[in-house]
């Protein structure tokens, strides 16, 4: 097999794999079943499949996990149950934007048995750990760092600080909102979308290696067009889902 072939087979290979999802196990199963968590997240379940989401990052019991940016906790909750009492979640939210997200993340953890939960507040762009992490997760959020009336975040920093709050062979997890090819992250700060390519080129630049992506949360029906918050196509924009490990 030629060295073309052969790229064009792992890489194909990079992508079943990602699709082809067992059986979510039981803590995950236990997890989005949770009869606390708040109805308008439940709601969300059929376009955000979060059991599926949390399979292919590998959430199992017992992980450190840091959330960057937990925009309310929809995720917050469950990975807090997965990872149980002898894990830990680091919810790192910003300051940067208005207390309303700051505020529903207490929230969370406000409620019983959120104990293994640890809130940060940071400027965008940065964020503070005590140890190293097992999974760095950031869902629909990774293309706010490409706004700048938000702040001015140096990526290269941003995604070498994540590779460091790794542990050896840490997984750094993203779920964003699919861009048109060729406009990298020029319509982040309008439509809240980013290209895939883009973000690839930025996490492996920090050292990382791309180790699966997953289909489950694309949309053909999305054509790119559209702000992300348009009523026509929210929480049901085309998705792409990258998997990095720390080399």
């Amino acid at each position: 097999m030629n060295l073309r072939a052969l790229i064009a087979v792992t890489s194909l290979g990079l992508v079943l794999g990602a699709s082809s999802l067992a059986a979510a196990p039981g803590y995950i199963a236990r997890a989005v079943a949770d009869p606390s968590r708040p109805k308008d997240d439940v709601k969300l379940d059929a376009d955000r499949k979060p059991d599926q989401v949390m399979v292919f990052a590998g959430v199992r019991p017992g992980q450190t996990i840091a959330e960057y940016l937990p925009g309310g906790g929809y995720y917050t909750r469950m990975l807090s149950d997965v990872v149980g009492t002898h894990g830990r979640i680091y919810a790192l939210e910003t300051t940067t934007w208005d207390q309303a997200n700051i505020d529903a993340t207490k929230a969370v953890l406000g409620e019983p048995g959120r104990g293994n939960v640890v809130l940060d507040l940071s400027p965008l762009g940065t964020f503070n750990l005590d140890g190293k992490v097992d999974l760095f997760w950031t869902t629909l959020n990774y293309h706010d760092l490409h706004v700048p009336k938000y702040a001015t975040v140096d990526m290269a920093a941003f995604n070498k600080r994540v590779f460091d709050s790794l542990k050896p062979g840490g997984i750094y997890f993203i779920v964003d909102h699919a861009a048109a090819p060729g406009t990298g992250a020029t319509l982040s700060p309008t439509l809240h979308r980013i290209e895939k390519k883009t973000v690839v080129s930025e996490v492996t630049a920090a050292g990382f290696r791309l180790v699966g992506e997953s289909d489950i949360l694309r949309n053909p029906a999305d054509d790119h067009s559209k702000v992300v918050f348009d009523p026509s196509i929210r929480m049901k924009t085309d998705q792409f889902i990258l998997k990095f490990r720390k080399t």
